[in-house]
């Protein structure tokens, strides 16, 4: 190996270290160094991706139709709609968000006992932002010496000028997060101009002060505190891994005993790592992943880049700190080769996870594909339950609503089933009674009529008599029925 008097040494003590931890010590700031590397360009990728997706979804146009919303992604809370693209869901529906919940959690646990806390490394919203973050305050205040240089200097005109330019572009960030959010709930041009115009209710205003003011607290100002204090993933994920999860790992078996004099006579001895603690200098979390795993850990694998750049500058064995398995790391410690890592990947417990997560997506995709757009609800009234009529029939009171949830107006046929003698009146529309009633439903709208059925006396048990409302779609195959009971009088 060449001389280790290549690469810098840096001199630090990590925040969060090991066996000084302190649960209530005041927070010392963490300020990442710069660093490049296969999995940093996968942080920025995936960075760029999710807030992207973030931002943009909002101002995608989807044509719907004369009258329906022309906003792709829609929560529509006015009129309890979902609109995801060509998917339209009603509030009846609402498994199918419970559904997505169920997969979220499942494929959770499945990257967690592949890859660990793969999702905190890379695709947490707190880890995103505050990628973004700290890439403004690079930008603005240099990399990690500069930063903590300015820290410690008097307050100036260059610190305050840095300091209030810093703090303003994470404000307009947190402004934007804020905003991006609220456009999903109403329609985001309208909704825009609104909000520059003091037209919007203030509830918009209220929401996007909220998440401004947290998106700046929590990218900007407390970090890492986040992941260590307020969130309970770090305490699940234990339960998550086994021996064969994918975690950052750092091979003391052959970087033990440290050392930076490679041309001493003791260099023999020494193993590979030189103690430049770059790992330590460019971790979010501010650990040293040479303690081993930590709770703080986020497998963001930035250490790996680190430490893989100066061990090509100083001619060593890349792959010192890597993605290992405890198994593999045993394996290797002792001298063996581990197994393949495919192996590693697919085994029972990941294919269980894998098949469960498939099994919930294509249940809710038949489901959606196979479910009907023309449904019904009825309310009987309950004050009275019935009423005795001059001609001797008995009459109840219903209120019922037809949901075409189709963007195409439908005509329906509703009729009183399996209760015989029966007749009805629709409220205001009909002058005779009649077993059966057609009507015209607006696309994407429930109609809500007020019915009365009437049965002789003699055709009617005490108590209840269930029957069924039936509404069928008369230009289509659809049916949709709502048992319900008749009262007739006692005795």
């Amino acid at each position: 190996m060449s001389d280790a008097r290549q690469v810098d040494r840096i001199d630090v003590e990590p925040v969060n270290n090991r066996r000084k931890r302190s649960m209530y010590v005041a927070r010392r700031r963490i300020h990442p160094m710069r660093v490049s590397g296969a999995f940093r360009r996968l942080k920025w990728w995936i960075m760029g991706i999710t807030l992207a997706i973030y931002y943009i979804t909002p101002w995608i146009r989807w044509d719907r139709g004369e009258g329906m919303p022309d906003q792709a992604v829609l929560i529509d809370l006015e009129h309890r709609r979902f609109f995801f693209f060509f998917i339209e869901i009603w509030p009846q529906e609402f498994y199918y968000v419970a559904g997505l919940l169920i997969m979220a959690g499942i494929g959770l646990f499945l990257v967690t006992s592949v890859l660990g806390r793969a999702w905190c490394g890379y695709a947490c919203p707190q880890t995103v932002w505050v990628d973004l973050f700290i890439h403004v305050e690079r930008w603005l205040e240099g990399d990690r010496n500069a930063r903590f240089r300015l820290d410690k200097a008097s307050w100036g005109f260059e610190k305050i000028r840095k300091r209030v330019t810093k703090y303003l572009i994470w404000i307009l960030i947190s402004v934007a997060t804020g905003g991006a959010w609220v456009f999903y709930f109403a329609d985001a041009p309208t909704l825009f101009v609104d909000l520059f115009t003091l037209d919007a209710s203030s509830i918009a205003y209220i929401t996007v002060a909220i998440l401004t003011a947290t998106t700046f607290v929590f990218g900007g100002l407390m970090r890492e505190q986040v992941c260590t204090y307020m969130c309970p993933w770090p305490r699940i994920q234990a339960a998550m891994l086994d021996e064969n999860s994918l975690t950052v790992t750092y091979h003391d078996w052959r970087g033990e005993p440290r050392g930076r004099h490679r041309k001493s006579e003791e260099a023999q001895k020494l193993g590979d790592c030189i103690d430049c603690n770059q790992c330590v200098a460019v971790c979010p979390m501010g650990i040293d992943i040479r303690d081993g795993s930590q709770l703080e850990c986020i497998n963001c694998a930035l250490c790996i880049d680190a430490c893989n750049n100066v061990m090509a500058k100083t001619g060593g064995t890349p792959n010192l700190i890597s993605y290992a398995s405890l198994k593999s790391y045993e394996v290797a410690a002792d001298g063996g080769t581990p197994e393949p890592l495919l192996k590693t990947v697919f085994r029972p417990r990941t294919l269980i996870y894998t098949g469960l997560w498939s099994l919930v997506g294509l249940a809710m995709l038949f489901v959606l594909l196979t479910r009907d757009r023309l449904d019904i609800s009825v309310q009987a009234d309950r004050n009275p339950r019935y009423v005795l009529l001059s001609d001797g029939q008995v009459r109840n009171g219903y209120t019922i609503k037809i949901l075409n949830m189709d963007l195409e107006e439908k005509r329906v046929l509703l009729r009183v089933a399996d209760l015989p003698g029966a007749l009805m009146t629709v409220v205001g529309q009909d002058l005779w009674p009649s077993r059966t009633r057609e009507f015209v439903l607006e696309p994407d709208k429930v109609a809500q009529l007020r019915v009365f059925v009437s049965v002789p006396r003699d055709q009617l048990e005490p108590g209840d008599n269930p029957f069924r409302f039936s509404v069928t779609d008369l230009t289509g195959i659809e049916e949709a029925h709502y048992g319900a009971h008749f009262t007739a009088p006692e005795g």
